[in-house]
């Protein structure tokens, strides 16, 4: 993500739910796959919730991107 799209994030965060929601969890999945990958083996279910996370959080991104597209756009 590059400053404008932060900076935009900062900005209409507080006041769309729907942003601020996403960004929270994106934040979030990015810790959870952090943590999963710094272990040095993973069990089949840890794979599986790996693959679940980055799964949602790329989901997740794909939104949020969307609604940053919109907000440059009017900007």
């Amino acid at each position: 993500m590059d400053q404008h799209e932060l900076e935009l994030l900062e900005k209409y965060a507080p006041e769309d739910p729907e942003l601020k929601s996403l960004w929270d969890d994106h934040l979030l999945y990015e810790k959870q796959i952090e943590k999963l990958e710094s272990k040095k083996i993973l069990t089949p279910a840890e794979q599986q919730t790996l693959k679940q996370l980055k799964k949602q959080k790329l989901e997740g991104k794909t939104r949020l991107m969307d609604i940053l597209d919109s907000l440059k756009k009017r900007n």
